[in-house]
């Protein structure tokens, strides 16, 4: 038997409750981890509390992110004792995620924990951390460079947008943090931010153009945000979409890209290739400064998972949530 967190769905509705779980329900894989830490993202916030039909069937173990030891495989990439980390696909919707003592899953999802990282520290990161990486790789791949001009990172006081400003600060890029949240401006200063902005003069409809301003962004918003973040960036700038705090819709125009030659980049992280999360966690391991992971966390336990996954949704949790499962 193991402790985890087991959503359920009856003609009652949906329930999140910790539970002593057997063995012998794990799902089908060809390897087992014994998790040392997980954590909870906006994704696993909605699955928890039944917000958004973000699980795929019943009954589900959420938990997108997880941090552990192999304790048994058939895979030959893995050894039992092997330290690893597993971001995304589809883990905590379709598949048995991370919020509980054991995991079973397929050995091609897993990367090696980076030596300079503890699980609680590679889930401090988590898939919020390795999204904003992929951000960061996304600007360098299109040639954006710190001497270029302002980076902004909107929903900045969120997961990905902590990291994203804290990698892009150290990288030497001079960073705007767009936050609706104004009493985490110091906050965000801490991270690195150079300027901190009003989450009010982007979430309304703007114009098609405005004046020209960031080099790059990092956006987790979308909606009117990412709409005015694009309007707003300079020519053959690079914007980054990551995410859709604010929506899913994109109320733009082609101005933009038409008359200066912004690229809009996509970023996914749960489905990315193999050598893409290894790239990301190599450079995570050396451009985070760790003692950044201090100000952007908070460790809770697993009991503590479900209350907190409301407070998430309700905009109240800052930075990133460590989820501690092994003592």
């Amino acid at each position: 038997m193991f402790k985890g967190i087991l959503i359920e769905k009856d003609e009652h509705g949906l329930r999140a409750a910790l539970k002593d779980i057997d063995d012998g329900a794990l799902p089908e894989g060809n390897v087992t981890v014994r998790v040392a830490a997980s954590t909870l993202n906006y994704k696993d916030g909605l699955a928890i509390t039944g917000k958004s039909p973000v699980v795929r069937k019943f009954p589900m173990v959420p938990g997108i992110d997880l941090a552990g030891t192999v304790e048994a495989s058939s895979h030959p990439d893995w050894q039992v004792g092997d330290a690893v980390v597993l971001n995304g696909w589809g883990v905590g919707e379709g598949h048995w995620g991370g919020l509980a003592e054991k995991a079973r899953l397929n050995g091609d999802w897993l990367v090696p924990l980076p030596p300079a990282f503890t699980p609680a520290q590679a889930m401090a990161i988590g898939t919020a951390g390795y999204t904003a990486m992929l951000c960061v790789l996304a600007l360098e791949r299109h040639g954006v460079k710190p001497s270029d001009g302002e980076i902004a990172v909107t929903g900045a006081a969120g997961g990905v947008g902590s990291v994203a400003v804290a990698l892009l600060a150290k990288l030497g890029y001079t960073v705007a943090a767009v936050t609706g949240r104004p009493q985490e401006a110091d906050y965000l200063k801490q991270l690195g931010a150079a300027t901190v902005l009003d989450r009010g003069d982007f979430n309304q409809p703007g114009k098609p153009l405005a004046k020209e301003r960031w080099a790059g962004a990092v956006d987790t918003v979308g909606s009117h945000t990412l709409a005015n973040v694009c309007a707003s960036t300079t020519y053959g700038g690079v914007v980054t979409a990551c995410g859709l705090a604010g929506g899913f819709d994109l109320p733009a125009t082609v101005m933009p890209f038409i008359l200066r030659g912004v690229t809009l980049a996509g970023v996914d992280s749960v489905m990315a290739p193999k050598a893409l999360r290894l790239q990301a966690w190599q450079r995570l391991a050396t451009d985070l400064d760790l003692a950044k992971l201090g100000l952007i966390t908070r460790t809770i336990s697993l009991a503590e998972a479900i209350p907190v996954a409301q407070q998430l949704l309700d905009g109240q949790v800052r930075g990133r949530v460590v989820v501690q499962i092994a003592a």
